[in-house]
């Protein structure tokens, strides 16, 4: 009972790590816009964001029940080396994407990791298939969409409201109210992503024949994971800041209005549902659909197609790092020890290039290395066939921009 208490502890403390990671991955969703149109400084605003994340952390428990039960099957012979393996996995995957400063998913690295590991010590039988197709998968492909589109219509709507006033009169208001909605975002954002660690926390308590299965998270579990997020979201991932921020298109602050109120809806709903979908994918499509709805706003397709690349990858990523993992891990003690200094092995390295070109609250609004400007594109140019903004002053002081 000593060993399996002892293994317990590291995979809530490796869980926390992980919690740790989600935090500053994801601070951009909810303020990369904020920052970047000035509405805030990028220091209040991870400050905002992490107290906020910890408030929603409170407010659910839908999505971490779906990570405790409705995912991996807890009665399948389940243990707690395989939640470590796959807790490895999705740290090891998140800091490689942080260090490209590419927003890709935490959540999705968790599910890759938690499946690769499972398949590879349990088996096919092991985890729900249909769970994920339901509550993984098809919310992975219509969430951004949705809020992609939601953004879009949002944005026009906003610039037909203000058409005839000056951008300048305006941009006040707009910037106010980008600090209400990046306010919701973060709101949001707790409730979806602390939960998910909750669940795994919880699933390694199952498992350990700690708590009984289906049971709600504890309340200690609840304010540790919330506690581990917002001290990474506090921190600021600056790198996927600068990007979502700088390097997908130029956010002016109606934009940025309209893209985190749909953002903040799409993934309160989901949260009320008990789906574990990506805030980021959210996000991240929503500032897509932002750029595409104001008339001379430009989306640099090649790096929304890096994320949309690293997006797919990370599933099978995590899976395949989770998998090694799990192997080396079900070799006994001196396997989980190895994995654990491998993991921080690796960890160092990722934090050791980082160090070579620093991304801090003080350059983070600067231009990142991607090209400045980009044609607009067949898909922009399209788009705009199909729908074009509308016109008026507003729009024509826009293009002389």
């Amino acid at each position: 009972m000593e060993h399996i208490t002892l293994l317990i502890g590291i995979v809530i403390v490796t869980a926390l790590v992980f919690d740790f990671t989600n935090g500053f991955h994801d601070t951009a969703n909810a303020m990369a816009t904020t920052i970047s149109t000035g509405a805030l400084k990028p220091k209040t605003a991870v400050a905002m964001s992490a107290a906020l994340n910890l408030v929603g952390a409170f407010l659910s428990v839908e999505v971490a029940k779906t990570i405790s039960g409705g995912i991996i099957d807890e009665k399948a012979g389940v243990r707690p080396e395989i939640i470590f393996a796959g807790l490895v996995g999705a740290i090891v995957w998140n800091l490689l994407t942080w260090l490209a400063g590419l927003p890709s998913s935490s959540s999705h690295a968790l599910f890759g990791g938690l499946i690769g590991a499972t398949l590879v010590s349990v088996g096919t039988h092991g985890v729900h298939g249909d769970a994920i197709v339901m509550k993984v998968l098809i919310p992975a492909v219509c969430a951004p969409i949705v809020a992609g589109i939601a953004s879009t219509a949002a944005t026009r709507l906003t610039y037909r409201l203000s058409r005839g006033r000056d951008e300048q009169d305006t941009a006040k208001g707009y910037r106010a109210g980008q600090i209400a909605s990046a306010a919701l975002v973060s709101l949001a954002h707790g409730t979806n992503d602390a939960q998910k660690t909750m669940g795994v926390i919880t699933l390694a308590l199952v498992t350990g024949g700690v708590i009984a299965p289906h049971s709600d998270p504890p309340l200690w579990v609840v304010v540790s994971a919330g506690l581990a997020i917002a001290l990474g979201t506090y921190l600021g991932g600056w790198r996927i800041i600068q990007t979502l921020g700088k390097g997908l298109t130029d956010i002016r602050p109606a934009q940025g209005f309209a893209a985190q109120t749909g953002a903040a809806t799409v993934i309160l709903a989901s949260s009320h549902i008990g789906f574990a979908l990506s805030t980021t994918q959210v996000c991240s499509g929503s500032v897509m659909g932002a750029g595409l709805g104001r008339k001379g706003g430009v989306v640099r397709w090649s790096t929304a197609g890096r994320m949309v690349l690293a997006w797919g990858l990370t599933l099978p990523a995590a899976g395949l790092v989770a998998g090694a993992a799990a192997l080396l891990a079900d070799q006994g003690d001196w396997g989980v020890a190895a994995v654990a200094v491998l993991a921080l092995a690796a960890s160092g390295a990722i934090w050791a290039a980082s160090r070579r070109k620093p991304v801090t609250h003080d350059n983070v609004t600067d231009a990142p290395a991607a090209p400045a400007a980009e044609p607009a594109g067949v898909v922009t140019a399209a788009l705009k066939a199909v729908a074009p903004p509308p016109a008026g002053p507003l729009a024509t002081s826009e293009t002389a921009a």
